[in-house]
């Protein structure tokens, strides 16, 4: 399954530890711990996450991936459904950023969500 489906990004973000999703800003957001840590637009189908600063720098450089509006300040980019990624290097992206966010999380949540500490 695809990211840039629905059905596929549930499934994916899902199969990460301390997830919940909702429906917010025309979007279906993935949330570990009660932050964002990517997106999926209603119209367009493009997915959003965030990136380590050197993610940041290569992957805006590739067809199809910009800085996220709103977000780039704090390396987020926003990937179109034909960009040069494949779906495997989006969904390890998605992987990524989650840890980065959970990273975030005091231990004592981490802990609670089920994030190895």
């Amino acid at each position: 399954m695809s990211p840039f489906d629905r059905t596929g990004f549930e499934a994916l973000v899902q199969s990460l530890p301390g997830t919940s999703i909702a429906d917010q800003w025309d979007a279906r957001v993935a949330k570990v711990g009660d932050k964002v840590f990517t997106l999926l637009t209603d119209t367009e189908r493009r997915i959003c996450f965030k990136v380590s600063e050197e993610s940041f720098e290569i992957l805006t450089a590739l067809s199809g991936v910009a800085q996220a509006p709103y977000f780039a300040k704090r390396k987020w980019v926003t990937v179109d459904p034909g960009s040069e990624l494949d779906d495997a290097e989006v969904a390890e992206y998605i992987r990524r950023s989650h840890a980065l966010v959970a990273a975030g999380l005091t231990k004592k949540l981490r802990a609670e969500l089920g994030i190895a500490v």
